[in-house]
């Protein structure tokens, strides 16, 4: 990361120094049965910058970055609204028409993705943005915050598909797991993009009022 090779690595609780300036956080919309999520939650928070979210554990997340001085930007679809903010919401929020307008605001806003223990709506987000890291859509890194083992099983997924060749060694790598928000954070400082060479390069329409889904073009 530094100039000189004799430089220590950039450390990951200095945020003047981070490559991130703004991290998008998926997580689920309940804090989960333990302690250690929440926790985890609040120690992430205090890691970042700046935030872009959308809901759930979040509430803890954005509050953290909100209290230590970080910008917060909430992305919360009109339908679900009055559902999913409940209580005080520090920062900034952001109403869009649908799920995949948030998600493409998201991603717009955001120079990396860390995904907290969640369930359904946090494993299609975080699946999404692997999927156009690995079509060369965007080379941001992407990070799975596994809290007490949470993602050990997705991980394990992970590698055997590789086993059974639906997945690339190179596509594999795309995924950056870490058991406290400190080795995450030093993880993705350190990430290094690897597009897969069997798929063709695409770019992205960031603009979803073009197209209902976004748009991609080779």
């Amino acid at each position: 990361m530094m100039d000189e090779p004799n430089k220590k690595r950039t450390d990951a609780n200095d945020k003047s120094s981070s490559r991130f300036r703004r991290v998008c956080v998926f997580c689920g919309s309940s804090p989960g049965k333990k302690a250690a999520y929440q926790l985890a939650a609040v120690q992430l928070g205090h890691q970042l910058v700046d935030l872009v979210y959308g809901v759930g554990l979040m509430g803890l997340v954005s509050r953290a970055v909100h209290d230590a001085g970080g910008h917060v930007l909430g992305i919360v679809p009109e339908a679900v609204l009055p559902r999913e903010l409940i209580g005080d919401t520090p920062g900034e929020l952001k109403d869009v028409p649908g799920m995949h307008q948030r998600k493409a605001e998201m991603a717009r806003h955001s120079d990396a993705f860390i995904a907290l223990p969640g369930g359904y709506g946090t494993l299609e987000e975080l699946l999404e943005v692997i999927t156009w890291a690995q079509l060369g859509i965007h080379s941001k890194p992407v990070g799975l915050l596994n809290v007490d083992g949470y993602y050990d099983s997705l991980l394990c997924f992970v590698d055997r598909a590789v086993e059974e060749g639906f997945v690339t060694p190179a596509a594999r790598s795309i995924v950056v797991a870490a058991a406290t928000p400190h080795q995450l954070h030093a993880e993705l400082e350190d990430y290094v993009p690897v597009h897969d060479a069997h798929l063709p390069k695409l770019t992205w329409d960031w603009d979803m009022s073009s197209c209902c889904y976004g748009g991609f073009s080779r």
